[in-house]
């Protein structure tokens, strides 16, 4: 039996999210809009969203008991409940697969279903702005943004980075937030998820804002910035029209490349398009990578890229029995079940990677069963103190135990700053490489203009 259609004069509206791109669609295409009625956000991917409000303060006059946020499990009831008439999805990093399966609960529910497109939610810049975006988690935007800062701060220009929303904590207070020194992630209350995202950019020297209104965002970023610069979350599309849009692409998950919503999205709109990983990858899976893109995108420039690893202390590791810690959401729904940290430790020598799966506690227990390619390395899974604290046991378990000598740390922040443990935390750093230098800073010349010009 199919649900009836609401008979209430505004469409109503259910918005499928992840606590980012779900508050950026509603808040550009729904706030302000008196025919629509949205009832309610879900909730996916991010620990301990669901149960929440999106503020009144942020959801507008409209709406002045603000949105609950619920568990996208419970979709096909909310859809009868609240007789919703359309279902919009708007989080990344889902399967092709995934999104009809998506989209088949709520049509069978009695709901219309709509992705909203990049034209009608990207804001324009007054500022010349470079997009630097993915085709799934994990494949090296960080370590591309802060590259492609460094060239652009060569040029003489300011660089504002402007970071895909995190906003775990107290959305209203999240609102806009700007990052330019260590202790302004202590005064917002960062997560480890939060600060791998922003920490490298400050030690770089470069402002970092991040938020939840991106329209507020982009307005005082620009008064700062000769040049904006989106570091996209996940594969999710910008939410900034792009001057220049920088895609990576991974040779270690070849195919993902036309098989992941929406980051083939982002290789059919690329202008240049960057295969990362080159060095560790096999060479037939880089030219098959290279293959699919151009079939995608005949017109994007494509451009070969390594990924080098350094330790900060490889004796350290030499001959020891290393524990690693990756980046939590690419070993989670960027499916992958190894990182930086693991090229960093073989190549260092390290006796024996450890297990930590026996010694987990809480919720990584919950995080190795969900997903259970992450087994051998620890995820860090920072979305809350919770998950800090079950992190640093989970550690300390395997010291005590006597199992573990070092912590390699593959994850971009420094986690001896949240974290306390009895033995060494060595650093896996990595960096972008062109295999062919200038091609990426001739591109960015291209679309730049001198301060002089954008003042």
């Amino acid at each position: 039996m199919t649900a009836p259609t609401s008979a209430s004069p505004r469409e109503r509206v259910v918005i499928l999210g992840a606590a980012g791109r779900d508050f950026h669609d509603f808040n550009l295409l729904y706030r302000d809009d008196p025919t629509v009625e949205v009832v309610a956000f879900t909730a996916a991917q991010i620990p301990d969203i669901d149960g929440r409000t999106y503020p009144p303060a942020l959801a507008g006059s409209l709406y002045p008991r603000g949105i609950r946020i619920v568990d996208e499990s419970a979709l096909e009831d909310l859809v009868a409940a609240e007789r919703v008439d359309t279902v919009v999805l708007a989080y990344s990093d889902l399967a092709h697969t995934q999104v009809m399966h998506l989209a088949s609960r709520a049509i069978a529910a009695g709901a219309d279903v709509v992705l909203p497109g990049a034209r009608r939610t990207m804001l324009r810049s007054r500022r010349p702005v470079v997009a630097v975006t993915a085709v799934r988690t994990g494949v090296g935007k960080s370590q591309t943004t802060r590259y492609v800062a460094r060239l652009l701060r060569g040029m003489g220009l300011r660089v504002v980075a402007v970071r895909h929303p995190m906003p775990y904590g107290d959305l209203a207070a999240q609102a806009c937030q700007r990052f330019e020194t260590l202790a302004d992630l202590e005064r917002h209350h960062c997560t480890i998820e939060e600060r791998e995202e922003y920490e490298p950019h400050i030690e770089a020297g470069c402002v970092v804002y991040a938020g939840v209104d991106y329209g507020r965002i982009l307005r005082e970023a620009e008064t700062e910035a000769d040049v904006v610069l989106w570091d996209g979350g996940n594969n999710d599309l910008p939410f900034y029209a792009p001057d220049l849009h920088l895609v990576l692409v991974d040779p270690l998950r070849p195919g993902d490349e036309a098989a992941y919503h929406p980051g083939e999205a982002n290789v059919r709109m690329a202008d240049l398009v960057l295969v990362a990983k080159c060095d560790s990858a096999p060479l037939a899976d880089v030219e098959a990578v290279e293959a699919s893109v151009r079939r995608l995108n005949p017109t994007a420039d494509v451009l070969r890229c390594d990924s080098p690893v350094t330790l900060d202390d490889v004796a350290a590791v030499a001959g020891r029995r290393v524990v690693v810690v990756e980046d939590g959401p690419t070993l989670t729904h960027g499916s992958m079940s190894f990182g930086a940290g693991v090229v960093g430790a073989r190549a260092a020598g390290a006796a024996s990677l450890v297990d930590p799966a026996p010694y987990a506690v809480g919720s990584l227990l919950t995080t190795f069963a969900a997903y259970p390619n992450a087994r051998g390395v620890l995820p860090a899974m920072g979305y809350g103190e919770s998950q800090t604290r079950d992190l640093e046991a989970t550690i300390r378990a395997m010291v005590e135990a006597g199992v573990v000598d070092v912590v390699v740390s593959g994850t971009p922040v420094d986690l001896t700053q949240v974290l306390t443990v009895d033995v060494p935390v060595v650093r896996a750093r990595y960096e972008l490489r062109e295999q062919v230098p200038g091609h990426l800073e001739a591109a960015l010349r291209r679309v730049v203009a001198a301060p002089a010009a954008v003042g």
